[in-house]
């Protein structure tokens, strides 16, 4: 049932970064409608209960299967290594980004992935899919925005308690 739970938490992230992530710009999202498809009666229980309200693109659905099979209960401190499998697997960045520390996401992801930093600084507040960078002492802490609230190596209802360094999104390359 955890299982379960989990894969639901990466599927809504995935489901959602980029057709939402680019929209809090008024940009352009990454998602692909043509690609995207309605879940399948057996697909839909996994979902759960707004899952037929929606259309997914293959590769969220494979990238969250396989982020959801690795997210913890607790944090295991590696957080920054799972949302950078969770955005590779998603096709959202072309390459793993190489940061070390968590807190140094929101940089690389300006400057190597094409992400922008918005304005909005409450975590609620952040548009689905979107990374959140956390300073303090330490690593810091990175996760994504989800419809029940937040995910990185272990998933939680409520955002880190950590500096909120800024929330990024992935507006589509126009010229692609």
């Amino acid at each position: 049932m955890q299982q379960k739970i989990r894969i639901l938490f990466m599927l809504c992230i995935l489901a959602v970064i980029a057709p939402l992530a680019g929209r809090a710009e008024g940009g352009d999202s990454l998602y692909d409608a043509k690609s995207a498809q309605k879940l399948n009666a057996a697909q839909l229980p996994q979902f759960g209960p707004q899952a037929s309200h929606y259309r997914y693109d293959q590769r969220m659905i494979r990238a969250a299967e396989i982020a959801g099979a690795r997210a913890r209960k607790h944090s295991t401190s590696y957080c920054w290594r799972y949302v950078k499998d969770a955005l590779v697997a998603a096709h959202i960045v072309p390459s793993r980004p190489v940061t070390e520390y968590a807190k140094q996401a929101g940089g690389e992801l300006t400057r190597n992935f094409g992400f922008k930093q918005i304005s909005e600084r409450n975590p609620y507040n952040a548009p689905l899919g979107s990374v959140i960078v956390y300073g303090g002492a330490g690593a810091g802490h990175v996760e994504l925005r989800t419809i029940q609230g937040f995910v990185s190596d272990f998933v939680s209802a409520r955002p880190s308690p950590r500096p909120l360094i800024g929330i990024f999104v992935k507006p589509r390359d126009r010229h692609a």
